[in-house]
Order: C-alpha cells, then sequence, then structure tokens
C-alpha cells in the first residue's frame, strides 16, 4: 500500500469517528445491535435448518435470551444480598482492627475519619449538583439500549435481505468488495464476541469455583464481574481480579486474599497462553498496547460503551487493513 492511499485511509477514519462522535448514542445501539446479532444468529441458523421459519426462529431465540438474563438475574440477587450483609460485618471489624492498629502507634485516626466525613458530604452536593446530567445519561442509554435490541431483532430475522438492499445501492463495479468486506467485519465481529464469551465463561467459572471453595462472600457475583469483564481485555481481567482480592482481604484475611490473586493469576495465564489464542485465532491478536490505547480512545469518545466498544472495533480496523494490505 502507499503512503497516499494509508494516509487516505486515516482520513477516512477520521472522519467517520468524528461523525460517529456527533451520533454516538445511535451508532453504539447500532454497533450493539450487531454483536448481539453476531450471538444469536448462530442458533437461529441452526433453528431455520430444522424447518422453522425465520419469524419463530427469531421468537425462540429471543424469548430463550430473555428467559436466561431473567435466570441469571434471580440467581445473582439473593445470595448477593446475604453476602453484602455478612461483608458488612466484615468491613466493621477490619475497621476496628485499624482503630487498634493506630492506636498502638499513638495516631488519631479522628481527624481522618472527619476529614473522610467532610469529603463524601462535598462530594454528596456535587453529585446532586449533577442529579439532571445524571438522569439525561440514564435515559441515553436506556433509548439506545432498547434501539440496540430491536435493531438486533431485525438483523437477526433479516439482515441479510437489509445487507443485499444495502449492496444493491452501489455502483455495480463495487458491489462485489463491499459484499466481500461486509462478510469479512460480520465474520471478525462474530469470532470475537463469541471468542470472548467462551473465554469470559470459563474464566468466571474457574474463579468462581475458587471464591466459593475459599469461602469468600460475592463469589458468585464476583464470577459474573469476571465474565462481563473479559469484554475489556487487559482492564477488565484486571479490575475483576483486584476486586475479588479485596473482598478477600476483607473478609478472609491475608492469606486467602493472597490465594485469589494467585488463583487469578493462573487462570489469566492459561487464558493469555492457551485459550484465548485457540479460539480468537492470529487473525485478532492484538498487542496489549494496542489494546490499551484503543480502550482509552474509546473510553474518551463514548464514555464505558466506547471502551468496551474499543477493542472489537479495532479488530475489525485491523482486518480490514490487512485485507487491503493483501489486496
Amino acid at each position: 500500500m502507499g503512503p497516499w492511499r494509508l494516509l487516505g485511509w486515516f482520513a477516512v477514519i477520521a472522519v467517520a469517528f468524528f461523525c460517529l462522535y456527533h451520533v454516538r448514542t445511535v451508532a453504539i445501539s447500532i454497533i450493539i445491535g450487531v454483536f448481539l446479532t453476531a450471538l444469536l444468529l448462530p442458533p437461529a441458523k441452526w433453528l431455520r435448518s430444522r424447518g422453522l421459519g425465520r419469524a419463530l426462529a427469531t421468537t425462540i431465540v429471543f424469548a430463550g435470551g430473555l428467559l436466561l438474563a431473567g435466570a441469571l438475574f434471580a440467581l445473582l440477587v439473593p445470595p448477593t444480598v446475604d453476602s453484602v450483609s455478612q461483608l458488612r460485618d466484615s468491613v466493621g471489624k477490619v475497621l476496628d482492627d485499624l482503630h487498634d492498629l493506630t492506636a498502638r502507634f499513638g495516631l488519631d485516626d479522628q481527624q481522618l475519619i472527619d476529614q473522610a466525613r467532610d469529603y463524601l458530604s462535598t462530594q454528596g452536593r456535587q453529585v446532586t449538583s449533577g442529579a439532571l446530567a445524571g438522569v439525561r445519561t440514564v435515559g441515553e442509554i436506556v433509548i439506545g439500549a432498547v434501539l440496540a435490541v430491536i435493531l438486533s431483532v431485525y438483523f437477526v430475522h433479516g439482515g441479510d435481505k437489509l445487507f443485499r438492499w444495502l449492496i444493491a445501492l452501489a455502483p455495480a463495479s463495487a458491489r462485489t468488495r463491499l459484499a466481500e468486506t461486509g462478510h469479512l467485519v460480520f465474520s471478525v465481529i462474530g469470532r470475537y464476541i463469541r471468542g470472548i464469551a467462551i473465554v469470559g465463561a470459563v474464566d468466571g467459572f474457574f474463579i468462581g469455583i475458587a471464591l466459593w471453595i475459599l469461602g469468600v462472600p460475592l463469589a458468585l457475583p464476583l464470577a459474573v464481574l469476571t465474565f462481563v469483564g473479559a469484554f475489556l481485555p487487559v482492564v477488565g481481567a484486571f479490575m475483576a481480579g483486584l476486586l475479588a482480592a479485596v473482598v478477600a482481604l476483607v473478609s478472609k484475611g491475608v492469606l486467602v486474599a493472597l490465594i485469589v490473586v494467585a488463583v487469578t493469576v493462573a487462570v489469566q495465564q492459561i487464558e493469555g497462553h492457551v485459550l484465548a489464542p485457540q479460539i480468537y485465532g492470529k487473525a485478532l491478536d492484538l498487542p496489549g498496547a494496542v489494546i490499551l490505547v484503543a480502550i482509552t480512545v474509546g473510553s474518551v469518545i463514548a464514555g464505558i460503551a466506547g471502551a468496551f466498544l474499543a477493542a472489537p472495533v479495532t479488530s475489525v480496523i485491523v482486518a480490514l487493513l490487512h485485507r487491503t494490505k493483501t489486496a
């Protein structure tokens, strides 16, 4: 690829990101809708191959997804409430131990407590003053989530027809290349999302089992958080492991916390060197520095949603650049 052509690609990408920033709520909804489609289209196609119509297959897939989400919610809430009560007692014990420790060294921790109380009071006033902005953000999230689900239903039911209609709008000379590019993008997204889901499920299962055996509170919610953290490569795994270690430290002590850290590191190493390369393949193997930069840029552009979408979008861009290079 010549330098001017490469510069042109960077200009096109920059303009695209500039436009997407101003319509980021709709753009993120479309992207999430495509991601949901990548997860739900394979079972829908399997049902169609068994003789079911498009409408019935789509209905069964989404009804099953809603039932699974409801079952997961019902499974998480009761143990979370019980574990939070248990953890609250452990926090009180830790605070008492810290008070005794500071007293032994002749330190007055009451001043620190007063300063913390004043800081929290100030932060509370700032949160109250920003309530309207928070309501707007929540409204955007709800609207974006509803739009993403509706779009994913439409994509699963008739996304192939929509794609052919869009391709037909392009000049005849460009249709073949656009069709190949579209199939490549959807293939990369599908492999990435399914791979992340499998890797996250394995990580969450083994870390959750370890937390349960060690008797750490919030074992099930922390396992689910580990699964969700897999969708935020590098950063998500670190944050989930750190939170699990903190909970273990507060509730069970230093030794159990160190065991949790060791188990988390071991699982992450197995994932990074054995599981992930087999699932993702070399095409989606992005350097850690690239992922961190992409997550940072995504969070600046679109907040939390942008951080979660940064890695798969980067994978698509890299795949397209590879395809252009070999074309």
